[in-house]
């Protein structure tokens, strides 16, 4: 497993407790005590240094090649996944994927954003970063479950909206602007989740819903701690400095009263037990679908307006 700078010592103890295993298989040695010793080591160790992670530390995480997307968690938290494909007009945006799934026994629209894994598949879904015809594909989704009444789940995960010249041509301001207007009125109820990073608009054309929450070891901000690095002071050296500026974690976010909730993840990250990140993820899931599904939809609508309006805090001049 690829370990972060940060995380050299719990690498440098797995590392010598692999060794003494090793040895105590080879030599038919009884190092039981050992054994134990060294594991409580690294427990403890993990405790620590998982508890007081910066602001950078928690990008790095949500960033870890191993960590869930989208189709991983369709697969295993979700049923029954037919894919719906293409926005009517340009073309099938791979770095968006959506379709129809099972909850248990609710149906559901599921959309979200897709990296990949290998290089060929970054290329193919472009790193997760939406062209226009992805945020129109994804809004042609969630104008299909308001009409057969299914409430609609978004997981986003990207570094931002596609930059090229044919996106801005393609009117990709206008498409994800779109999307904000719209789905502020959608007559169902809309559950947004960061599962990874949720950089500026790119993240924000599929983030407005009933309950906006975010993993643990995920980010939410206008702008990536590089990119924000690289404006102010001309070069990305003081990422981490302006990954703490910027407060985008988690609990920065929560406390800060722009998202509702966040969920845990398993120590050390996702990545670490995808298993138990599903377990969670579906339970936490449930739970906020099964407050949101009572409600009438021009409830839905006034307090989902009502949240985001309230955002914020300024002054008026006399």
């Amino acid at each position: 497993m690829a370990y972060f700078d940060f995380e050299k010592p719990i690498e440098e103890l797995e590392l010598q407790l692999e060794n003494i295993k090793k040895t105590a298989e080879k030599n038919k040695l009884d190092l039981t005590a050992s054994v134990n010793e060294l594991q409580d080591k690294i427990q403890k160790t993990k405790d620590k240094l998982y508890a007081n992670l910066t602001g950078w530390q928690r990008v790095q995480i949500s960033r870890h090649a191993d960590r869930p997307y989208t189709l991983d968690y369709i697969e295993n938290v979700f049923t029954d996944f037919i894919e719906l494909h293409g926005d009517r007009n340009v073309k099938d945006d791979k770095a968006i994927v959506g379709g129809i799934a099972r909850l248990g026994n609710q149906s559901v629209m599921v959309i979200g954003h897709q990296k990949g894994r290998n290089t060929k598949q970054r290329q193919l879904r472009n790193f997760g970063m939406a062209n226009p015809e992805g945020y129109r594909k994804a809004l042609r989704l969630m104008k299909l479950a308001e009409k057969y009444k299914m409430p609609i789940i978004t997981l986003i995960d990207t570094p931002g909206a596609s930059p090229g010249l044919e996106a801005e041509e393609r009117g990709q301001g206008e498409a994800i602007a779109k999307n904000l207007m719209e789905m502020s009125v959608l007559k169902v109820p809309v559950v947004c989740i960061v599962i990874g990073e949720g950089a500026s608009g790119g993240a924000l054309g599929i983030g407005i819903g009933d309950k906006v929450v975010m993993l643990e070891n995920t980010w939410y901000s206008v702008i990536s701690p590089e990119s924000c690095s690289s404006i102010l002071w001309r070069s990305w050296e003081h990422k981490e400095k302006a990954a703490e500026a910027l407060k985008l974690t988690a609990n920065d976010m929560l406390k800060n009263g722009l998202i509702d909730d966040v969920i845990p993840e398993p120590l050390g990250g996702a990545h670490n037990n995808p298993q138990k990140m599903f377990q969670i993820f579906k339970e936490s899931l449930e739970k906020m679908l099964a407050e949101l599904m009572h409600k009438k939809s021009e409830e839905l609508i006034t307090s989902r307006i009502a949240k985001f309006s309230k955002m914020g805090a300024f002054e008026e001049a006399n």
